[in-house]
């Protein structure tokens, strides 16, 4: 549905910091879901942890953040072209089962609402569907 070049045409995001491969399902205004493929030379697995690499859980919810960001920029109207998603929040945050390297990530991100121009999101992040991190986040748009 959209590889990662046209996901750079929309993030302003680039490597080792684009946390988003493909988007396999998009819903406008309700549901989105993005895949992160988790590979052995991501620039993090060195320091975390030597031996025993596992996926930051913070980068996990960024990679959320991303897909949320591409749901919320495809489902606005023209004005939001020129600006860029912010991630202004984040509550409710569980992190189930560690993330490493081989998996992939299933990023499913569901719409709660828009209000003053903060989007409201429901993530979740599967892998071989299995719950692995689960979060509420919240975004918006602003000047460049």
């Amino acid at each position: 549905m959209m590889d990662v070049n046209e996901i750079m045409k929309i993030l302003p995001h680039r490597y080792p910091f684009l946390l988003v491969d493909r988007i396999v399902e998009f819903e406008e205004g309700k549901k989105i879901v993005g895949l992160k493929n988790v590979t052995m030379n991501e620039p993090f697995f060195p320091g975390h942890f030597p031996g025993h690499p596992v996926m930051p859980g913070v980068l996990i919810i960024e990679a959320m953040a991303q897909v949320a960001a591409i749901l919320a920029y495809k489902s606005s109207d023209e004005s939001t072209r020129s600006k860029v998603t912010y991630f202004v929040g984040i509550d409710n945050t569980k992190f189930r089962k560690p993330v490493v390297p081989g998996d992939q990530l299933r990023l499913e991100l569901e719409a709660t609402g828009c209000r003053r121009g903060i989007w409201n999101f429901v993530g979740k992040a599967y892998v071989d569907g299995k719950l692995v991190t689960e979060s509420e986040l919240k975004a918006t748009f602003a000047d460049k």
